[in-house]
């Protein structure tokens, strides 16, 4: 009976100790992953990197982590020279093959959210001048930009100064963002001199999307809108 407490001690003690190494390991690679990230240009801002899955050097030996979470907050993405802040991102990566140094990986399918608030999308459009070349009749600077919230499930209101300019229908197309719908009418169609003027479609292209990811969606919620990301066969770091 002491023999087999004695061996169950000791595997126990083992079991711990391997236990804990995995646990420093996953830690430094986790570390390591996150710095890297930021070193490649593939994230503005270095990242929370989880990797998941017990144990983890088994995976390591494999060069393979089945499960690789990334977080971040105020990141930020953009339209050529007009960037914006993306908060809460948040990305799954399933299949995330590495190098020994974790200075390269590429990843099998991955997916992701993040959120733009209204007011920073509104710097993303075209100043309101350039939307309703009678504008200048409002009295509205040539630099004001429509102000712009939630309308509703796909839908977003917008407004030039304390003129309401009615809603439009969000969608995208790849990595493009398209807004359409917006109708001068009522007393900012009056006060211009039109009737009913239909906003010509808005458009913008995002770049330098986090992690390598794609634009597959978005979706207008009362805090601003949500961006769905997802990617296939990727390169995540090099």
């Amino acid at each position: 009976m002491r023999g087999w407490l004695k061996a169950t001690i000791v595997v126990g003690v083992l079991c711990g100790l391997l236990a804990g190494a995995d646990r420093i390991a996953v830690g430094v690679a986790e570390d390591e992953a996150a710095d890297q990230l930021l070193k490649s240009g593939r994230m503005s801002k270095r990242p929370d990197v989880s990797i998941e899955g017990f144990p983890f050097l088994t995976q390591a030996l494999s060069m393979k982590l089945d499960d690789v979470r990334i977080s971040a907050d105020g990141l930020t993405v953009g339209d050529g020279s007009r960037r914006v802040a993306l908060h809460s991102f948040k990305a799954e990566l399933s299949g995330v093959g590495v190098s020994g140094s974790m200075t390269s990986a590429t990843v099998d399918h991955g997916s992701g959210t993040g959120l733009i608030t209204y007011a920073d999308l509104s710097q993303l459009l075209p100043p309101a001048s350039q939307l309703v070349p009678s504008a200048g009749k409002l009295q509205i600077g040539g630099n004001t930009r429509l102000s712009l919230s939630y309308g509703g499930p796909g839908r977003i209101k917008a407004s030039m100064g304390p003129l309401p300019v009615g809603e439009g229908v969000l969608h995208s197309q790849g990595d493009t963002v398209t807004v359409d719908g917006f109708r001068l009418s009522g007393v900012a169609g009056m006060l211009a001199g039109l009737s009913d003027q239909k906003i010509e479609p808005i458009s913008f292209t995002l770049s330098a999307l986090p992690a390598g990811l794609n634009l597959a969606g978005v979706s207008p919620q009362e805090d601003g809108v949500r961006l769905n990301f997802d990617g296939k066969d990727f390169k995540l770091i090099g």
